[in-house]
């Protein structure tokens, strides 16, 4: 039996400590989708708790197969791993649980963190305190969604559930944490906001891509879902006759259909640009070229690319809906109606408006340079020592 003592610990705190410290079971399976938004969420938060020197804990990475080469570079990176399997699923498990609680298991983990509020993945052993993260509830609020009333009821079932298997929850945004204490039955337990982080800025890149566009350019970015509202855009541009307009993303959807047919119908193909999805230089050229950013998305739990465009210093106008005035702060500038006209009055003051200003620039940089994966790290390490010390 491993003796314990009293002494301060690596985060500073005093309390009864074994000789191990307390295993962390991180739910990193979306790095399977390395470069969907979860993936990039696990990639960069893992990197950055293995890179934290004061951790109270040991991290184990719940890994798919083949992700351990993400963390090769990482100085000192001192993690173990349990390995994704069917038969993690919760599907199965819950079947198997109540035989399995009966066997006690000496070295179960301290905590299991679900990072996401989709995941299909539970500890077998239901004493072990969860972690669990809500990114956003978008699906409630899809205007134009093909959701119907019992699809939704059963996706709020599901997340009900995690939130009370659930022994303390983190939202990446204020926002998030309102709309989940909303509709979910979150009983006493406390809503901590831990923001996500931006990666450093890449390079200026000088290799510009060979269909990019020849005159001053509003770009946005992002998978082409209903929600996106990037058909807002494209009558917009009629209005803004010296621009081109660039829209990157994955667009082999449905959605992402009706806006190739609308470009057409449009009379507008060679003032809008549809490349699909872009290499990480293309995105950054793209960034660091546009003359505006804009983001008409109609619900969004935290926004990256709004933070994206600012760390450029780019002027940013976007929706003044859910999660994304918290974001921008002061820095943005906002669309408060999607008829074209209107639309193209915001961009062009938000133009004037942001040149006149010759701080504006550095203003956004600053501004995103306060959401970083090393404060996102901490937040989750001080929600892990909570844990703990309940």
């Amino acid at each position: 039996m491993n003796s314990t003592s009293h002494l301060d610990t690596p985060c500073g705190t005093k309390t009864t400590q074994p000789d191990i410290l307390p295993r962390v079971v991180i739910d990193f399976e979306k790095l399977r989708h390395i470069n969907c938004g979860l993936g990039r969420f696990s990639l960069y938060l893992a990197q950055e708790l293995l890179a934290r020197p004061d951790n109270c804990f040991e991290p184990v990475f719940f890994l798919p197969d083949g992700c351990d080469h993400y963390f090769e570079a990482t100085p000192n990176a001192n993690y173990s791993s349990i390995k994704v399997r069917p038969w993690n699923k919760e599907s199965f498990q819950r079947w198997v649980r109540p035989i399995g609680r009966y066997f006690h298991s000496g070295d179960r983990p301290a905590i299991w963190h679900v990072t996401h509020q989709t995941s299909k993945y539970l500890p077998f052993d239901e004493r072990i305190p969860v972690v669990l993260t809500v990114h956003d509830l978008n699906f409630l609020h899809m205007t134009a969604s093909g959701d119907q009333p019992e699809r939704i009821r059963k996706r709020l079932a599901r997340v009900q559930k995690l939130v009370t298997r659930a022994t303390a929850i983190v939202t990446v945004s204020k926002y998030t944490a309102t709309d989940l204490a909303q509709h979910i039955n979150v009983e006493s337990k406390t809503i901590h906001v831990v923001p996500n982080g931006l990666t450093p800025p890449a390079e200026i890149t000088h290799n510009r891509p060979s269909w990019a566009p020849n005159n001053p350019f509003v770009f946005s970015i992002g998978n082409f879902l209903q929600h996106k509202n990037f058909h807002t855009l494209i009558e917009m541009m009629k209005h803004l006759p010296n621009y081109q307009l660039v829209i990157a993303g994955k667009k082999e959807t449905s959605y992402g259909k009706k806006i190739i047919q609308e470009t057409y119908q449009s009379g507008l193909t060679s003032q809008v640009l549809l490349p699909g999805v872009v290499s990480d230089t293309e995105r950054a050229w793209l960034y660091q070229n546009c003359d505006v950013f804009v983001f008409p998305s109609l619900t969004e739990g935290f926004g990256f690319p709004v933070l994206e465009a600012m760390q450029c210093g780019k002027p940013v106008v976007m929706s003044n809906r859910t999660s994304l005035p918290e974001i921008a702060g002061e820095s943005g500038w906002f669309f408060h109606s999607y008829k074209p006209v209107e639309m193209a009055n915001t961009v062009q003051d938000a133009l004037r408006a942001f040149h006149s200003d010759p701080q504006s620039g550095a203003r956004s940089q600053q501004h995103a340079a306060g959401f970083s994966w090393q404060a996102a790290a901490k937040g989750y390490a001080d929600v892990y020592q909570t844990v703990l010390e309940q």
